[in-house]
């Protein structure tokens, strides 16, 4: 299996009202040693922080064309806890539904997520945000110039 590691940011300027983007790198290196970077964002015209977060990752898994072997890092707790801390398979278990019996917020969005994680193994990362990590700044300038941009989409569009 190919090793792809990914970086993803997410962001909302007056969330929920106001409009957000995400941002994602991948990184791997070819049979030839050659190492190749593809970035990925796009801007939404009213979405939230959270919404963003899951389709950076989204976005970035859309990527690939083949099971890979993936070190998936995000600044964002919501999708690393999600998965390290199984959150995702209990919301699943329990109809969409969390702890205190409440629908999870995003679910198109967990579902698609699930739904592309499948054929990957996918070891995931918490990077702390806004800390000079160099991957995670990059993320981070492609969602909030994806979100400040006047070519933004009305809402989060799932094939």
């Amino acid at each position: 299996m190919m090793k792809v590691t990914i970086y993803t940011d997410g962001a909302a300027r007056g969330n929920p009202d106001g409009p957000g983007g995400y941002g994602a790198v991948l990184e791997y290196v070819d049979s030839k040693g050659e190492l190749h970077v593809k970035e990925v964002s796009a801007g939404y015209k009213k979405t939230t922080n959270n919404r963003m977060e899951l389709m950076a990752v989204i976005r970035a898994l859309e990527c690939l064309n083949r099971p890979c072997q993936i070190d998936l890092h995000s600044d964002s707790k919501y999708v690393i806890d999600a998965f390290n801390q199984g959150w995702i398979y209990s919301w699943l278990k329990k109809g969409w539904k969390k702890s205190d019996n409440k629908p999870v917020k995003n679910i198109d969005l967990w579902k698609k997520l699930l739904e592309l994680k499948q054929p990957h193994e996918i070891t995931f990362h918490w990077v702390k945000g806004h800390d000079g990590h160099p991957q995670n700044e990059r993320c981070d300038l492609l969602a909030t110039t994806a979100a400040d941009g006047g070519n933004l989409l009305e809402d989060v569009e799932l094939q």
